[in-house]
């Protein structure tokens, strides 16, 4: 056996990997999953909002982290639309505005019909300038944002008339994959005004290291990466959709579904360490006997 696993080829294992991957998509394989403290707390903020509050929902992403965090913003917004809360939806990313569109067309425009735009959501859009858009907006957001993201003017639009910064919001929830994100949200905006400002996020799995130390003050919740997805997708479809015993919509399981090829792939790297290890702490010993 150790002279079979020693020689073994390489492309063995990347069929196998292969296979690991391919074979829970295509069987549609889902695992339960047992939301965490921080999942738990990221939908309490979002849940304990009364009917019509105002939340800011900054989608710092592109298409290179759909993968990641697609399934957040999707929950995020049937959440907050099902909850009848009022979204304003913005972004530091240039590409920023296609991710907001999209999430819009898949959950409100087929799910919430009677949602009205510049009554119900509003997508302010882009603005350039990364952390120093955030400087500015958390005093004097119509200093920057004079219309939306069609052109029409900020004064026109009636869910806009109370905002006049992002102190304004009840919540501010913040999809992230780099910079400027939420790592930058809670710099300049959270940890200066501490009890006017509040955020919960959802970040891809690199970057969520980095914001632990910011929880629980600055980040009372985190969804990091896929995982977070799913976990925070199970709490909003059990409360909101399958406790009318109704099955939820497959675009509102996506990180559930993704998460299936992930712990298989998973499972197999470990088992490839652990044989790994065997075959070198084998192959060691071998030469101190010879």
């Amino acid at each position: 056996m150790y002279e079979f696993l020693k020689n073994l080829d390489r492309r063995w294992i990347f069929l196998m990997m292969l296979l690991a991957v391919a074979i829970p998509i295509l069987l549609e394989l889902k695992f339960p999953e047992k939301p965490t403290g921080l999942a738990q707390a990221v939908f309490d903020e979002i849940d304990k909002l009364p009917e019509g509050a105002p939340v800011l929902l900054a989608f710092d992403f592109d298409p290179a982290s759909e993968g990641e965090l697609g399934p957040m913003a999707t929950a995020f917004t049937f959440h907050c639309a099902t909850k009848k809360l009022k979204m304003y939806y913005m972004t530091l990313w240039p590409v920023g505005p296609r991710m907001i569109e999209d999430c819009i067309a898949k959950v409100i425009k087929p799910d919430f019909p009677d949602m009205k735009y510049g009554e119900d959501w509003v997508n302010l859009g882009y603005k350039s300038g990364y952390e120093g858009v955030i400087k500015v907006i958390v005093t004097d957001l119509k200093q920057l944002y004079t219309t939306d993201h069609f052109g029409a003017a900020i004064d026109s639009i009636p869910m806009m008339q109370n905002i006049q910064s992002v102190q304004d919001f009840d919540l501010v929830i913040n999809c992230s994959a780099g910079y400027a994100g939420t790592k930058e949200w809670v710099q300049y905006a959270s940890t200066p005004f501490p009890e006017q400002i509040r955020i919960v996020a959802g970040c891809t799995g690199v970057q969520s290291p980095l914001l632990y130390p910011y929880i629980p003050n600055q980040l009372p919740g985190l969804l990091g990466a896929i995982k977070g997805a799913a976990e925070y997708e199970k709490l909003v479809m059990d409360k909101y959709v399958r406790a009318f015993d109704r099955e939820p919509d497959p675009k509102y399981l996506e990180g559930i579904r993704r998460m299936g090829p992930q712990l298989v792939a998973h499972l197999l790297m470990i088992f490839f360490i652990i044989v790994g290890n065997w075959v070198y702490f084998t192959g060691k010993k071998r030469e101190a006997q010879s």
